[in-house]
């Protein structure tokens, strides 16, 4: 995989909602350099004035200094800035807009186990075919019950995600094993996958593009290969891809791609 659009700072943002999470970072970081600066300046000042020579004695009681009740005090209101007018707004607004049915949202189930993700999508009827634990083998890694008539059509993949622009995605996140959490860099995605459990997450990208998709919860000797590929494609192009996926039975990729 071409990792170059990755860079040097933070990976791309290709995703709607990940220019809020971008700027929470930003001002995070640029605090930090302020608060290093400026403690590095003060020790520096501490070295040299209060070093040991001679006439001079240590002095063990502490100084009514206003300027370190200031510093905290000015700490405190920018932790406090930083959690109520940053941090709470951005995370408010993407969990509480989900994307609604008008814009006609595209659902993809998603079973973590050691160590891969698999990605069920439905068929040309929008609707999944049932899964169940007892008909998972090494050729049905999500459990698709194929006499289920609503199965036919659905495509099932294993570390590879084909998901089209400008639309918006639904993952519905759960595990077979133990608990993993998705990290989608460029869409600024990452979510604890919990056995048991199914959690959604939902992201619209704006760009195409060959990616990758990784695990962000340490789950086993071989937690480090837990890595997917992402490709965002066209509406158009990912019309097609479908339509070759229907037209080979919608079975688990193997091969790699160009």
């Amino acid at each position: 995989m071409d990792t170059s659009p990755y860079g040097w700072w933070f990976p791309p943002n290709i995703s709607m909602h990940g220019a809020g999470i971008d700027r929470i970072i930003d001002v995070v970081h640029w605090f930090m350099a302020v608060l290093f600066v400026g403690w590095g300046i003060f020790f520096v000042y501490c070295l040299i004035k209060f070093r040991a020579r001679p006439g001079h004695q240590a002095s063990y009681q502490l100084p009514k200094a206003k300027i370190s009740k200031v510093a905290e005090v000015g700490v405190l209101v920018f932790e406090v800035f930083l959690l109520v007018g940053l941090s709470m707004p951005v995370w408010s607004k993407y969990r509480n807009d989900p994307p609604k049915a008008e814009e006609n949202p595209m659902e993809i189930r998603v079973v973590a186990e050691q160590f891969a993700w698999n990605f069920h999508y439905p068929g040309a009827d929008g609707k999944f075919g049932r899964t169940h634990p007892r008909f998972m083998a090494a050729d049905n890694l999500i459990g698709l019950d194929r006499s289920d008539p609503l199965a036919a059509d659905d495509i099932a993949l294993n570390n590879k995600f084909y998901m089209p622009k400008d639309r918006p995605i639904v993952l519905r996140l759960t595990s077979k094993d133990v608990i993993h959490s998705i990290w989608i860099p460029v869409m600024r995605v990452k979510q604890d996958v919990i056995p048991g459990m199914e959690i959604p997450v939902w992201f619209t990208a704006t760009q195409t593009g060959h990616y990758q998709i990784g695990c962000a919860q340490l789950c086993g000797n071989n937690h480090f290969t837990m890595i997917s590929d992402l490709f965002v494609q066209e509406p158009e192009e990912f019309r097609q891809w479908q339509l070759e996926q229907k037209s080979s039975g919608g079975e688990e990729e193997e091969e790699e791609d160009a």
